[in-house]
């Protein structure tokens, strides 16, 4: 048919970016990325599914008279490596579907 497009190569094209974003998504779990707080008295590592995976707090800041200081170091820290490890996700996920799916300010990629 004139004018259709090669629905054929269209598919096979779609149907690669989906494996290769399926293989990134599942090499994110396995990267980290950590947040800290307090000059670094409070470290959270989280990887690139959103996930924390590790909480490093230093003794010096652990005191039982100020236990607000410490709740507002944990989640700050938690707060800086959620925001880094969905801007990993973003850009890995960027890499795959480069060219294919037009940039649309606001959009993110399901999954994330």
């Amino acid at each position: 048919m004139p004018g259709v497009p090669n629905m054929s190569g269209m598919m096979k094209q779609i149907q690669k970016m989906q494996e290769k974003m399926a293989q990134v998504q599942e090499g994110l779990e396995a990267k980290t990325v950590t947040g800290e707080a307090g000059g670094g008295m409070v470290k959270i590592t989280a990887n690139g599914k959103q996930r924390l995976i590790k909480i490093q707090i230093d003794p010096e800041v652990i005191n039982p008279n100020d236990a607000e200081m410490l709740e507002d170091l944990l989640l700050a820290a938690a707060n800086k490596a959620l925001e880094e490890s969905n801007r990993m996700a973003q850009e890995e996920l960027s890499k795959v579907t480069s060219g294919m799916i037009p940039n649309i300010p606001g959009l993110t990629l399901p999954g994330l």
